[in-house]
C-alpha cells in the first residue's frame, strides 16, 4: 500500500513538473510573441512565481518519491533505466539553476521597462534566448526520463530499439 501511494505522488509530481516546464514555456513564448512590455512584465513575474512553487517542489518530490520507488521495488541503482533516469533529472536541473536566474533578471528588467515605458532592452532579449536555449535540453533530458520510467529498458540496446 505505501509502494503505491508513493508511486501517485510521484506521478502526479512528474506531471506538474513537466506541465510546468511546458506551460511556462509557451507562456512566455506567446507573451513575448506580443511584444508588449507590460504584458511581459506581468507574465515573467508570474513565471517566476510558478517556477518557484510548482518547479522546485515538484523536482523535490521526484527526487524523494523515486529514490523510495527503487528502494522498496529492490531494483538495482545501477541500472541502466535507472541511472539513465538520475541523468536525465541532473541535465534538467543543471538547465533549471541559470533559468530561475534567467527569469528574475528578465522579470527585473520587464518591469523596469514597463515602468518606464520603453521598450525591452538588449540584455533582456539575450536573457530570453538563453532561457529557451537552456529549456531544449531540459525539455529532451525529461522526455527521456519519462520514457526510462516507463519502459525500465536494462540495456542501451533495448532503448536505442
Amino acid at each position: 500500500m505505501l509502494y503505491a501511494w508513493i508511486k501517485i505522488i510521484h506521478v502526479l509530481s512528474a506531471s506538474v513538473l513537466f506541465g510546468t516546464g511546458i506551460g511556462t514555456a509557451f507562456y512566455m513564448f506567446y507573451v513575448n510573441f506580443k511584444n508588449d512590455v507590460t504584458l511581459i512584465a506581468k507574465a515573467t513575474a508570474e513565471v517566476v512565481t510558478a517556477d518557484w512553487f510548482f518547479t522546485s517542489t515538484s523536482g523535490i518530490t521526484q527526487a524523494i518519491t523515486g529514490f523510495i520507488l527503487v528502494y522498496l521495488k529492490g531494483y538495482s541503482f545501477l541500472s541502466f533505466w535507472v541511472m539513465g533516469s538520475i541523468l536525465g533529472y541532473v541535465i534538467a536541473f543543471v538547465c533549471w539553476v541559470p533559468v530561475v536566474w534567467l527569469q528574475i533578471r528578465c522579470r527585473d528588467l520587464a518591469y523596469f521597462a514597463s515602468i518606464n515605458k520603453s521598450s525591452l532592452s538588449k540584455q533582456y532579449k539575450k536573457y530570453y534566448r538563453i532561457w529557451w536555449v537552456l529549456g531544449i535540453p531540459a525539455f529532451i533530458a525529461l522526455v527521456g526520463v519519462f520514457y526510462l520510467m516507463t519502459n525500465k529498458p536494462e540495456h542501451i540496446a533495448t532503448w536505442l530499439l
